[in-house]
């Protein structure tokens, strides 16, 4: 491939008084023209697969390779080139979502009207902290949270805010959940810290995501004060054991927050939601829902049902770009009661003055931890207005429809294990070789392998599972994690044939890797 370094420069005039910016009319216009040419170079240089061949250092140095030095070029080789360049290195070397075999994580191939949408909230370059950065993109982020708090049918005085992800919904959740139970306590922690509140403790699923304990650190309440609760077979949060050990709290400890799951990563399983938040609200302990997963079930008449009780959280993560079909990143963080964001207020002179709030010249600066932050809820509204709840929710019946088959196609296999079946769009399973004793060193080289042939991109987790046979066993049922392969099942365009293969394709690579390691010890 040719490099930037390469590129024969451009004739075209590049001084301060020729550049296009792209807020005005010709630079809108040529917004236009260059991703012609970007996407007619993507289009020739597709890559045929999911992942591009090669070991990652290979496909790492060659893609190095095609950008040329890393420096900044004394003279500009002009937009188009470089616009191009950059197009083939992301085809030649990039993910390609909209494959059907890619299957491996929480990361969906996105809405085309989504990110039609994301250019144009870029070239408008808007910020929501105040209302002179960007009225639009306040009013379209306004829309789109009143349209979600609907769904989660939280009440009337429900609001929220944008995000870039969902480990930083759920530590901007934690945060507002800190600062409530420290004000319970007499404690203005926005103000002295977090010394002074004594014995802080947030409860959740043993299986709960990693980003609640990355949480607890970041705001000062240390990883200790993450208290796991039991799970059941189904990976769920046992309501028993939340209350057991809600009740086993002593008078030196604060309880800060209960974090049920909605979608656990591995799983897709949903916390009993209903029991978990009445047992929170019985002890006066904040509920946060970690939906970043599962909030898309919501646009599903089939799939809803499972978050019955989500309408009694404090606060809810969700992710538009896992079900939601949106570029990344597009997390969202609602709160019942947006008194909650009161810890997060600031009134600063260059900013948000009093006399210009109170003449409604406000932004969202007090929604967020950030100050500047780009109208990501252009790229929903558009998906939204696009296709409506009826149309995302034949997406979702899809995903789950093609993870139902996979299920029933790894349970026809004899070498293949079932670990736990489709309760949203993944399933988890493991290969059987010639000898159990290697299966995890087994399973984790058939992925490897799948990857750098450029075949087929698959999930890699462990899960408790017992030696011999098929049932899942619950995290607490002293089982040792065993290595597991796992599809991730988001791309609605995938056929059940596109399942087949690659189901297909774990086999054969399941058999090739299995052959290999008889040869290393015979």
């Amino acid at each position: 491939m040719t490099s930037l370094a390469e590129v024969p420069l451009a004739p075209a005039d590049t001084t301060p008084a020729a550049v296009r910016l792209a807020g005005t009319r010709a630079g809108l216009a040529d917004i236009s023209s260059l991703l012609a040419g970007a996407v007619g170079t993507s289009l020739a240089h597709h890559a045929p697969g999911p992942l591009p061949a090669g070991t990652p250092a290979e496909v790492l140095a060659a893609a190095s390779r095609a950008l040329g030095p890393a420096a900044l070029p004394e003279r500009g080789a002009g937009e188009l080139p470089a616009l191009q360049l950059l197009a083939r290195v992301m085809s030649e070397y990039g993910v390609n979502l909209a494959h059907p075999h890619a299957a491996a994580h929480l990361q969906p191939p996105t809405l085309t009207v989504a990110v039609a949408a994301d250019v144009l909230a870029s070239a408008g370059n808007g910020s929501l902290d105040t209302y002179d950065s960007g009225p639009a993109g306040i009013a379209v982020e306004r829309w789109l949270i009143g349209a979600l708090t609907r769904l989660a049918r939280l009440g009337p005085d429900a609001d929220g805010v944008l995000t870039p992800g969902g480990s930083l919904s759920n530590l901007l959740g934690l945060h507002l959940a800190r600062d409530a139970a420290a004000l319970r306590r007499g404690v203005d922690v926005r103000r002295h810290g977090v010394a002074a509140l004594p014995g802080p403790r947030v409860l959740c699923s043993e299986i709960a995501h990693f980003s609640v304990h990355r949480a607890c650190a970041a705001l000062g309440l240390g990883e200790d004060a993450v208290i796991p609760v039991a799970t059941d077979r189904r990976h769920r949060m046992r309501p028993d054991a939340l209350a057991a050990r809600l009740a086993a709290l002593g008078p030196d400890e604060t309880p800060v927050a209960v974090v049920a799951t909605a979608g656990t990563t591995d799983f897709g399983t949903v916390d009993p939601l209903p029991a978990i938040t009445e047992i929170a609200a019985d002890h006066g302990v904040w509920t946060h829902v970690d939906a970043a997963y599962g909030f898309g079930t919501l646009f599903s008449d089939r799939l809803a049902g499972r978050l019955d009780g989500i309408e009694a959280a404090d606060s809810i993560t969700l992710d538009l770009h896992k079900i939601g079909w949106l570029p990344a990143a597009t997390s969202v963080l609602l709160v019942s009661d947006p008194a909650g964001f009161g810890a997060l207020d600031r009134q600063v002179a260059y900013l948000n003055p009093a006399d210009d709030a109170d003449a409604g010249f406000d932004g969202l600066l007090g929604r967020s931890l950030q100050t500047t932050r780009r109208a990501d809820a252009v790229k929903a509204a558009a998906a939204f207005l696009a296709h409506g709840r009826s149309g995302l929710g034949a997406m979702v019946d899809r995903c789950h429809d093609l993870a139902r088959h996979a299920q029933t196609r790894i349970e026809s296999e004899p070498a293949l294990e079932l670990v736990a079946g489709a309760d949203l769009t993944t399933v988890v399973f493991r290969y059987r070789g010639a000898d159990p004793a290697h299966d995890d060193r087994l399973n984790a080289e058939l992925r490897r392998s799948l990857l750098e042939s450029g075949t087929a991109l698959i999930g890699r987790t462990e899960v408790p599972v017992p030696a011999v046979g098929n049932a899942a066993v619950s995290a607490a049922g002293g089982a040792p994690g065993r290595v597991c392969l796992k599809f991730t099942l988001l791309n609605p365009a995938t056929t059940t044939d596109d399942i087949d293969t690659l189901v297909a394709a774990v086999l054969a690579a399941g058999r090739r890797c299995d052959h290999l390691a008889r040869e290393r010890t015979a």
